[in-house]
């Protein structure tokens, strides 16, 4: 008991501190990923729907008469 106490009384320990700040680390370069696909994703719905409409008048048909 006193093993635990003096590790919970005697500071953070190495060990978390380190899990934390790696994992601190891993959501920053997740949060990064995220806007860059976000706007990867803004861009090609941007081209898709520019696409969309010229081939929407290109391919049209002619009416049956």
């Amino acid at each position: 008991m006193a093993k635990a106490l003096l590790g919970h009384v005697g500071g953070p320990d190495p060990r978390m501190v380190a899990e934390m700040r790696r994992l601190q680390q891993r959501v920053r370069d997740l949060e990064a990923e995220l806007v860059r696909l976000q706007e990867e994703n803004d861009a090609l719905a941007t081209a898709a729907e520019g696409d969309m409409v010229s081939l929407a008048v290109k391919d049209r048909e002619p009416a049956l008469t």
